[in-house]
């Protein structure tokens, strides 16, 4: 596995634009990343894969709490965890690589905690299509309620990754991983892996110094203070959304949200590049080329006094930053809102309850439009429409009609959630020529386990 998966990297790095020039795949070294984090004093690893929270956190996570495959852009769905197959139409078999009935044991546990109605984490959608799960020995039987063609590529998604057995583990001191010899996909190629958590100038000054080989959360040209590119090189599928309870702000809420928030200017001043500006349900990068969601002409309601509570993850200075805007924007269409900041697991049970005005969140899109369409219907809390839309649209059996009609639905769903659109970010880095074979994986992140480092 690990011979083929080298031979995959030597070609991959003589064609990689961001490695350098190509050499042979080898074990050894430490590759030492830096992260431009606007949360400060933020630890690196240990968080649960259900907790990211922005495209670093998500590239990071799989390093040590891997999911059960890799969604690659050549090679498709790859398994790393565990085996896939179909033995029916309504039934995927998983057959884990490692730990047994244990492990299997493991994943049941945890995907019917995160499968129930109270589970604080949209990302439950995720796994919406599947009726049940079933155990024998260290195989997961896994039973649909409908026919769903893209649960492979689902189940690669980094929120459902375990919370340990990647291809590095945990070491000394704090940041510090080491190897994972017995990682089923086979050992990463450098020996160590080192995470150099700070702020944006801390970050880029070790990446300016060599200190690290990786700078991920910026580009080296955006330390320097050139201007980021237009648009971001990988797909943006980190969506944010802006939640809210008509029940509890009014009917007209919608109407005034429309015309008073631009997502436009969010990105351009309130937003960390690179993101683009969400006219639509789904991000740009799954909505291909439809028609742009034009909001409703005439004068919004105007509201005096009403009072709402906006909620917001306050380990997020970007959410902070977004929150302010909208705040602004409302006041001047009579509403007083009230900022709110959380702790991420409060959050998400205020969510989970239905407990808030406006609520903003932000989830990683799977490159699979009927897998994102549910992650948008879940976080609206509009939970009841998914078996409906979920089970129409497993039904198309072709993958091009099925990424079409879900295309359609999001168009069509988009003026009635209870959600509103806001901005799509993607993963930013730089990495130094010492870096051999970075490539991006399905989700648009950085694959850091499978390069190798280059001789000095």
């Amino acid at each position: 596995m690990r011979l083929a998966l080298a031979l995959l990297l030597l070609a991959a790095a003589a064609s990689s634009s961001t490695a350098g020039a190509g050499g042979r795949p080898r074990y050894g070294g430490a590759l030492r990343v830096a992260i431009a984090s606007k949360v400060a004093g933020e630890p690196p690893g240990g968080a649960d894969p259900l907790d990211i929270d922005r495209p670093e956190t998500a590239a990071l996570s799989s390093l040590w709490a891997p999911p059960l495959c890799r969604l690659d852009p050549q090679r498709g769905v790859v398994p790393t965890l565990a085996e896939l197959s179909r033995p029916g139409p309504g039934r995927v078999s998983i057959t884990l690589r490692g730990g047994g009935p244990k492990r299997a044991a493991e994943l049941v546990a945890r995907w019917n905690a995160l499968s129930r109605p109270a589970a604080p984490s949209p990302y439950r959608a995720l796994l919406a299509p599947i009726r049940g799960l079933g155990q024998s020995g260290g195989t997961v039987e896994v039973m649909l309620a409908h026919p769903w063609p893209d649960l492979e590529r689902t189940l690669c998604h980094p929120a459902l990754g375990f919370p340990d057995g990647g291809p590095y583990s945990p070491a000394l001191p704090r940041g510090s991983f080491t190897a994972n010899l017995s990682f089923p996909e086979g050992r990463p190629f450098p020996d160590r892996l080192q995470i150099l958590p700070g702020d944006e100038r801390r970050a880029a000054r070790l990446f300016a110094t060599r200190q690290a080989e990786v700078l991920l959360g910026m580009t080296a040209e955006e330390a320097q203070g050139v201007p980021p590119p237009a648009g971001p090189a990988a797909p943006a599928l980190f969506a944010t959304f802006l939640a809210y309870r008509a029940a509890h702000a009014g009917a007209e809420l919608r109407a005034v949200l429309e015309q008073a928030i631009d997502p436009q200017d969010l990105v351009q001043h309130f937003v960390s590049a690179p993101a683009v500006p969400m006219t639509q349900l789904l991000p740009p990068a799954l909505m291909g080329t439809s028609a742009a969601h034009a909001p409703a002409a005439g004068p919004a309601p105007h509201a005096p006094g009403r009072e709402l509570a906006l909620l917001y993850d306050l380990a997020l200075e970007e959410h902070r930053a977004v929150a302010e805007r909208i705040q602004v924007r409302l006041h001047d269409r009579g509403y007083r809102v009230a900022l709110q900041p959380l702790p991420r697991a409060e959050l998400g049970a205020r969510w989970a309850s239905g407990d808030f005005d406006l609520l903003l969140q932000s989830l990683l899109l799977p490159p699979v439009p009927p897998a994102a369409l549910a992650l948008a219907i879940e976080l609206s809390g509009r939970h009841d429409l998914l078996s409906v839309e979920l089970g129409a649209l497993g039904a198309l059996a072709d993958l091009g009609a099925r990424d079409a009609r879900a295309r359609e639905r999001a168009a069509a769903l988009r003026p009635v959630l209870p959600l509103l659109p806001l901005y799509a970010s993607a993963a930013q880095l730089s990495a130094s020529p010492a870096v051999q074979a970075l490539r991006m994986d399905g989700f648009g992140l950085p694959m850091l386990d499978q390069v190798f480092l280059s001789p000095e």
